[in-house]
């Protein structure tokens, strides 16, 4: 197989070419890797999910020895449906200094700039590894980072330390929140808006719960602060309601979806407990006196667990050396990092890019992020090598 050679900027436009929106498969793009990969001698594994339709992908520069460094990131991206594009999002647009397109930002450009100095790894021959995580669907819920951690802590060698390429303009992250998505369905009576008395009315009960939310949401800002992150506190939110049918018909049906963002130390499990026993002691039993068949249904729908900042760990250390940084950050965004971490390896958040534009109708990232990440890069090769 021939070797292709790309610039940073070259693999940028290839991997932002893919519409790897997370509702359909980011196949074409793994594909596109491994094949990358293979023509340079480089083998790669391919971790499927149930449907075949989508995979992670794992692959080693380097000999299969202790002391290497994981480089992760996701390859799904947010859809583009109903914002304002200036251009292509899946084109690269380059102009006054920055590069528009889905996934610039957010966060294709941290691969393509280590997929593209794969030549400069191989040429300079590496005495650690250098292993690359490629991941699936982790704008919907990390879905596909617990099978890729798995991988890792199975492999034959122990990597020193993890870099997820989130963007945060190249500052070492060593903490970020735990975020959970939860889906609550509130089932009723309808019947006729003149007959109040004799139906269950969801969106009431429903308003109910969001209250309870909305009072543990002001409770959260002064029980349990950490001036480390921005806001400094827990945070509760509801993102969506969808209730009812017409004006003049008792709803029978509520779902409204919502999330907590918490800090590392808390316990993300306790509100949902407090939550449900909230559903079950205080709002379902008075819809049950009208209507036995009454339910409000709580679904955990996306969990991301938080990183601990592990403070002088061999991730946070190197990083920290290769960027010329003197102190650590935490961000109130959730990564997969926390699941990696979990897994045993020492992991930190660095990479190109800001999160303020991502998500957003034309994301960018400024070439000048391009260019520091690109440099990180090869320090992290001369160390290595």
């Amino acid at each position: 197989m021939t070797a292709q050679i790309f610039t940073p900027r070259e693999m940028i436009d290839r991997l932002v070419a893919f519409d790897t929106t997370s509702r359909v498969s980011n196949l074409e793009l793994i594909h596109f890797v491994r094949d990358y990969l293979a023509g340079h001698g480089v083998a790669s594994t391919l971790i499927h999910d149930e449907s075949g339709a989508k995979a992670n992908l794992f692959a080693t520069v380097g000999p299969v020895v202790d002391g290497g460094v994981v480089l992760s990131g996701h390859t799904d991206v947010v859809p583009v449906d109903g914002q304002d594009w200036s251009s292509d999002p899946f084109t690269v647009d380059e102009r006054d200094g920055r590069l528009y397109g889905r996934g610039t930002a957010d966060m294709k450009s941290f691969s393509a700039i280590a997929l593209a100095l794969v030549p400069s790894m191989l040429e300079r021959g590496l005495s650690l590894p250098i292993h690359f995580a490629l991941s699936y669907d982790e704008e919907v819920g990390c879905l596909g980072a617990p099978d890729l951690s798995r991988h890792i802590q199975g492999l034959p060698c122990r990597p020193q330390a993890l870099i997820v390429g989130e963007p945060t303009e190249m500052k070492v992250v060593n903490a970020h929140k735990g975020c959970c998505a939860i889906r609550t369905v509130v089932t009723g009576l309808e019947g006729h808006s003149s007959e109040t008395h004799k139906g269950v009315n969801s969106i009431f009960a429903a308003m109910e719960l969001i209250r309870y939310l909305a009072d543990r949401a002001e409770e959260f800002k002064t029980s349990n602060v950490d001036p480390r992150f921005d806001p400094p506190y827990t945070t509760l939110q509801v993102g969506t309601i969808r209730g009812g049918t017409a004006g003049n018909i008792i709803p029978k049906e509520t779902t409204f979806w919502w999330e907590y963002r918490t800090l590392p130390d808390a316990d993300g499990s306790a509100i949902i407990a407090d939550f449900e026993a909230f559903a079950a002691n205080e709002v379902l039993p008075k819809m049950r006196i009208v209507h036995p068949g009454a339910d409000i249904r709580i679904d955990v729908r996306g969990e991301v667990i938080p990183l601990l900042p592990e403070d002088g760990s061999p991730a946070e250390a190197l990083v920290l050396a290769l960027t010329g940084g003197n102190q650590a950050y935490a961000v109130s965004y959730g990564t997969e990092a926390g699941i990696f971490q979990k897994g045993g390896v020492a992991s930190v958040i660095c990479g190109p890019g800001s999160i303020s534009v991502a998500h957003r109708p034309d994301e960018y990232i400024e070439i000048s992020q391009v260019d520091a990440c690109t440099a990180f890069m090869h320090r992290l090769i001369d160390r290595l090598a």
